[in-house]
């Protein structure tokens, strides 16, 4: 597959040097996921992920808070414990600690805990503990699903050979709503609730995404009209970004399989190997091996 070539070697953090006798059997506790123990490691530790997430998404419910604040407290506290011990056995066990904490993983345990130890000077930001939701990533790994990771970098791949062409789009879209929202604002004015012109830009995205918020909307006839307008353009506009976007995951799939050689009518390159005749002229091609 042509994307599996681009794709850059990976670092192990788990290769090199061997570990002593307990490290290594904590080693294979943590790391091992074909082991039984690794496996119930693993399966306890996103029990555990998925209650902390849950008890974050609870605190934030304010008939719940009140009267349970104490749980929350303690939950929060003993799952923060909990995972910071973890981290430190993972650095303990792993046999390259420095290239594990620069890992995604190793960044992912590291911003799990942070939150609750900059919450005592900071309190509202102990909600960004939802962030050990990714940490359920390890589910892949439990249940032998890595191939589906490799899926996932197809459509990273994908993603990033369409960004210039998606960004180009983006621009357009920009341009289009600041001239449509400054003609807006001159049409219908404060009256309307255009009050100024970067609310015109936002009423002007808003209509051409479809969104339609219902916040603002045209009074005068003219303005229904330009904003109808809109509406219309706008569906054509969604289909664009995911037109090029597929179009460069089809490519991702298919192997290379244009020739270089020569039309003998015409003169043009990049048939398909298996092709008879030219796509450009028609004529009949020589044999492309």
């Amino acid at each position: 597959m042509q994307a599996s070539k681009s794709r850059k070697t990976r670092v192990n953090y788990n290769t090199g040097e061997h570990l002593s006798a307990w490290r290594e059997t904590l080693n294979s506790i943590i790391f091992g996921a074909e082991t039984r123990a690794g496996k119930l490691f693993d399966i306890v530790l996103i029990i555990a992920i998925s209650l902390s997430v849950l008890a974050v998404m609870l605190s934030s419910v304010e008939a719940f808070y009140q009267q349970y604040s104490w749980v929350f407290f303690y939950t929060e506290w003993g799952f923060t414990l909990l995972f910071t011990c973890e981290y430190i056995l993972r650095l303990f066990a792993v046999r390259q600690p420095r290239l594990y904490a620069r890992s995604f993983y190793g960044i992912i345990d590291l911003l799990s805990i942070l939150p609750t130890y900059i919450g005592l000077l900071f309190p509202g930001i102990k909600y960004m503990l939802i962030i050990r939701i990714l940490r359920l990533l390890r589910i892949f790994r439990i249940f032998k699903l890595a191939e589906y990771v490799d899926e996932a970098e197809t459509l990273m791949t994908a993603l990033k050979n369409s960004s210039q062409k998606i960004l180009v789009f983006l621009y357009a879209v920009l341009t289009l709503s600041i001239v449509f929202g400054s003609l807006l604002y001159v049409i219908e004015g404060s009256a309307s609730g255009f009050t100024s012109i970067p609310k015109s830009v936002y009423w002007a995205i808003v209509t051409l995404t479809t969104v339609g918020y219902g916040d603002i909307a045209p009074q005068t006839p003219l303005g229904q009209i330009i904003a109808a307008g809109i509406m219309i353009m706008g569906y054509g506009i969604i289909a664009v970004p995911t037109g090029i976007y597929s179009a460069e995951l089809i490519k991702s799939y298919q192997p290379a399989k244009v020739s270089n050689e020569a039309c003998p009518s015409c003169g043009k390159i990049g048939h398909d190997t298996d092709a008879d005749f030219c796509k450009y002229c028609g004529g009949a091609l020589e044999e492309i091996e």
